[in-house]
């Protein structure tokens, strides 16, 4: 009751619009079924479409087990006196001193506020932080609402659906998949790898707009800017200024070339490297053996690079095509010596 008086009170005292998810091609109304690419587009939506009654029915019938309340407060305003507010906590001290409005402050807020002023990029209202997906925004949130608390890693949660979710990651066991033989020592483990291999592997990166399927998130976003005219999104290294695609790229390029992460250590030198196959290809130099085998024919091979040449010969991926005669090879190597050898040509 308390949760649900605070929100309804903020709906209908601002001109704060809620964001049921971002699903699709874009932002969807918490209202009715409509979907905006753009997220001003859908507070102009909510805004002139959908009136106080409306809004003070947010929310109903939903378990606190899952309560969680996505926010757009992009230029704040108060609908009794048309103050600019700044951010959604100085909103309520607002309604509460000024307008004489009745919030519970007695309860953990499950509120979260976001603010679109930026055309690409998606900032965080509390600290510093760019994302260019709402769904990694959203996840980034958790670090200033820690409301629930898990008693393992001391991670902070919105809501206990999120924590209950989070906990499976921490349960070890043996969890063998549903769909084949493969096992697992987690079950979050095995749900992702039902979820990728066996469930979802084709709907994972679809298009909102034409429901085209891609089997990598690149491809869709290719895609969309191809055939949709959709803004490719980038996001800015804060040290450096280089730019790319995807969180996960900007994160491992910091970590690797502006904190200098080095978490896989060598036994024998001490020397220190990033990822793990970097570790690998390392102590080639202290046993000398080969340590990638090929699982078809057993040939043994010191780089991993070198197993995954030799793999397309198992393949037939003639990937290498003589432009003269049609010939196809496997091996780069064997194009170049076809083309001095028929065709005298150096390449």
């Amino acid at each position: 009751m308390k949760h649900r008086n605070n929100i309804r009170e903020i709906l209908k005292c601002s001109n704060a619009t809620p964001i049921r998810c971002h699903v699709g091609i874009g932002y969807a109304c918490a209202f009715c079924d409509k979907q905006y690419p753009d997220p001003k587009d859908l507070k102009k939506h909510t805004l002139e479409e959908h009136d106080s009654k409306t809004k003070r029915k947010f929310m109903e019938g939903k378990q606190m087990f899952s309560y969680i309340v996505k926010l757009d407060i992009t230029s704040l305003i108060c609908n009794l006196c048309g103050t600019n507010i700044p951010t959604l906590e100085q909103l309520i001290d607002h309604l509460i001193n000024v307008h004489n409005r009745k919030f519970y402050i007695d309860i953990n807020n499950h509120i979260l506020p976001f603010k679109f002023d930026n055309d690409l990029l998606l900032k965080c209202v509390y600290c510093v932080s760019f994302f260019n997906k709402f769904k990694a925004l959203l996840e980034h949130m958790n670090i200033h609402y820690r409301n629930y608390v898990c008693d393992v890693c001391d991670s902070g949660f919105v809501n206990k659906n999120i924590l209950l979710n989070h906990s499976e990651a921490h349960k070890k066991g043996v969890f063998k998949c549903d769909y084949c033989d493969k096992v697992y020592d987690t079950y979050r483990k095995k749900k992702s790898h039902e979820k990728a291999v066996h469930i979802h592997l084709n709907m994972l990166n679809r298009c909102g707009y034409c429901n085209e399927r891609f089997n990598t998130y690149s491809r869709k976003l290719e895609h969309l800017v191809k055939v949709h005219g959709v803004q490719s999104p980038a996001l800015k290294c804060q040290a450096c200024d280089k730019q790319f695609e995807t969180q996960k790229s900007l994160t491992v390029h910091v970590k690797r070339d502006h904190l200098l992460e080095r978490r896989h250590e060598c036994k024998i030198c001490d020397m220190k490297f990033f990822v793990t196959h970097q570790l690998q290809q390392h102590m080639i130099k202290h046993t000398g053996l080969p340590s990638f085998v090929c699982e078809v024919c057993h040939k043994a091979y010191k780089r991993r690079k070198t197993l995954k040449e030799h793999l397309r010969i198992h393949a037939d991926d003639r990937r290498f095509k003589c432009e003269h005669c049609g010939q196809a090879f496997v091996q780069k190597c064997s194009w170049r010596g076809h083309m001095r050898a028929k065709h005298g040509e150096a390449v």
